[in-house]
Formats: structure tokens, sequence, C-alpha cells
């Protein structure tokens, strides 16, 4: 029977919840979820991982320092955290593209699905992103419904909300849709 993968586990109080982060022996990040999602965090971990070992540990004092940061306002924080994760490789290709997409705008599931020269593939692309185990630096939040609105986020959605505001999208009354303006997304009825 092999041995199970051993990751630390710390917590970073953040705006909207306390973030789970998970990291392995080289300090690298494995998963970043939320604490009132832990279980699906953990199911995630298995999925990838097989049986999986979470133990106590503070995280890198650069990692933090850079999820600190982005909460704050420096959005390119996010660039320096440094992640390896386990998946196939079309949800390798699919979560290497989603740190592409620009903070404060955002892609269809279909557009990403065009860009990665698949568009025939966007449920698959949504299966993918679904799965992904890092959220916030695999920023699968900028992934929205065709029709603009927000759809599925497994932190949930005000927290989509949050995170897609935070990064200067203005999400329209109502629905909760985005519209995209000249390459920004902005609430219609403020233009």
């Amino acid at each position: 029977m092999p041995m199970p993968e051993s990751f630390d586990l710390d917590r970073l109080p953040t705006p909207i919840g306390t973030a789970l982060l998970v990291t392995d022996a080289d300090g690298l990040l494995r998963a970043l979820d939320w604490e009132d999602h832990e279980p699906r965090m953990k199911q995630l971990l298995r999925l990838h991982y097989g049986t999986v070992e979470l133990k106590n540990a503070r995280a890198p004092r650069g990692l933090r320092a850079a999820l600190t940061g982005y909460f704050k306002g420096d959005l390119d924080r996010l660039a320096a955290i440094e992640w390896r994760v386990a998946g196939t490789p079309f949800q390798q290709k699919v979560w290497n593209a989603l740190p592409r997409i620009p903070a404060g705008t955002t892609l269809s599931y279909g557009a990403l699905a065009a860009k990665l020269k698949m568009p025939k593939a966007v449920r698959a692309v949504g299966h993918a992103n679904g799965s992904n185990p890092i959220s916030v630096v695999l920023p699968c939040h900028r992934l929205i419904g065709a029709n603009g609105s927000l759809v599925k986020y497994g932190g949930g959605l005000e927290r989509k909300r949050w995170l897609l505001q935070h990064e200067g999208a203005r999400i329209k009354k109502g629905d909760g849709s985005i519209k995209r303006l000249g390459g920004v997304l902005e609430d219609p009825s403020q233009v």
C-alpha cells in the first residue's frame, strides 16, 4: 500500500473568510480553499493525490505575504506564488490558462475553450475549472457564463462577486451579471 501524500495546512484570515493553504515539503502551494468548504477541498486533494495526510504547519512567509498583499489590493502579488497541481493533461491546460486572464477582466467558459483551440469543450472547461484546487491563485472566479452572469464558484457566488469587484470589475445590479466594455468590466448603469 503506498504511503499517503503529506502536506502542510495553514489558515489565513482574509476579508472573505479564512483561507486554507495547503503546501508541500518544497513550500509550493497545492491547494487554496475556504474554511467553510474544507470537506470539498479534502475531496479534491483525494481525487488528485489519493490518500492525503494534512498536518497543521505555517505556510511559507512569502506565500502568506503574497496572498495578504493581494487581499490588500496589490493584485500582481498572485504571480509571485509558486504552485504545483496534479490533474489530467486537460485540467492542467485549463488551470495554466486561468492566470493569463488579467485581473479585472473575465472570459466565458466558451471563450476559454476557444482560446485553448477546443471550441466544443465548453462543458469540459467548466468541469476542469470546478476541479481547480488552487482558488484565487488560479483565478477560476474570472470565468463567467456566456450571458455575462456569475455562475459556478466553489467558494460561493458572494466570494466570486467580491473577488471580481476587488480586482476592478463592476457587477451589474440585479441579476449579478457583468458587462464588459472596452476590455474592462463595467456596470452599464455607470457608463
